[in-house]
């Protein structure tokens, strides 16, 4: 039930069993996750959890330990979530991307459980951690992807009115919330929002620029692999793909209208097509292996595109050449 407080605790089990017993319980209330501890003799840990409008609050307490997200997990698992964590009593260290965040007691930290990451819980596992839909974090921070592993600071700026924010928030909280779910969430995206940076007037604008510039140059650096695909681009970017759409949909000044990812990656397969039919030194390529070149391994959808786009077949272009 939405309105109730799921709970764990090794306290179920004998202590030699805790351990295994937690790794469990951290699959079934989190995500498929690994889990190893510098005190597995002496293993204790809880996890509280309940409902919050469209997040999901989340409280551990327990033993020091170090928390694994792997590729084999991931392939594993139904369903992912940004994860927003708090912890206030004590330092640790988050890793993903390759960004090392260390984070002192009352920071905060956003993840992606779509891609490997590490918890170092170096003292404690005291943390709160809120669970959040993939598609509610787009629809507040247009670049999430870029976010993630970066601490925020819960003493300075918006950083410090977010953490703030968040350590009001607990299982409990989330059963009785004091105002509707649904206003306590949209007060978490604002405040995330704006401890992310997003929240400044030009932000957004400068933001979604940024990231439309690099869409384009990573689909055409990517645009002669057979069967690429906006999700592919996007997860090579650490973005979600409705961020991807998105940021080619808006459009950027005037110069730059908005555009689909397929007409992008057609644009820039047709103009390599075009330079090697124009080419003489391409001249002993035929028509199929300039096509699998830029992309196209059937001929006849290469001829198709090329007369769509160019105005002409392949061999009527190298004629009038």
């Amino acid at each position: 039930m939405s309105n109730a407080i799921h709970r764990w605790s090794t306290d179920a089990v004998p202590p030699a069993q805790r351990l295994d017993y937690w790794v469990g319980a951290v699959c079934e209330g989190f995500l498929e996750m690994d889990v190893t501890s510098p005190e597995a003799g002496r293993f204790g840990a809880t996890l509280e959890s309940a409902s919050l409008g469209p997040i999901v609050v989340n409280r551990v307490r327990g033993s020091a330990q170090d928390v694994y997200r792997t590729r084999r997990a991931i392939a594993q698992s139904r369903h992912n979530y940004f994860y927003l964590l708090c912890k206030t009593d004590s330092a640790w260290v988050a890793v993903q991307d390759g960004r090392s965040a260390r984070l002192l007691p009352g920071d905060a930290v956003l993840v992606d459980s779509r891609r490997c990451y590490e918890f170092h819980l170096l003292q404690s596992a005291d943390t709160l951690s809120l669970e959040l839909p993939t598609a509610w974090v787009d629809e507040w921070i247009p670049d999430a992807g870029d976010q993630v592993a970066r601490r925020i600071d819960g003493q300075a700026g918006w950083g410090g009115v977010l953490c703030g924010f968040l350590r009001q928030l607990s299982p409990e909280v989330a059963v009785q919330p004091p105002l509707p779910a649904g206003l306590l969430s949209d007060q978490l995206g604002s405040l995330l929002a704006l401890a992310t940076g997003q929240g400044q007037s030009s932000a957004p604008d400068s933001s979604r620029e940024a990231l439309r510039r690099r869409v384009l140059d990573a689909t055409r650096e990517r645009h002669a692999e057979p069967g690429l695909t906006a999700a592919s681009v996007a997860r090579g970017l650490g973005i979600s793909e409705r961020s991807l759409h998105r940021c080619l949909a808006c459009g950027v000044g005037e110069g730059e209208g908005a555009i689909t990812f397929a007409g992008a990656l057609a644009g820039f397969r047709m103009a390599a097509a075009r330079r090697m039919l124009g080419d003489a030194r391409f001249d002993r390529l035929g028509i199929a292996e300039i096509g699998f070149r830029v992309g196209l391994t059937d001929a006849s959808h290469f001829v198709r595109q090329c007369r769509a786009h160019l105005g002409a077949t392949p061999g009527e272009l190298r004629r009038r050449r």
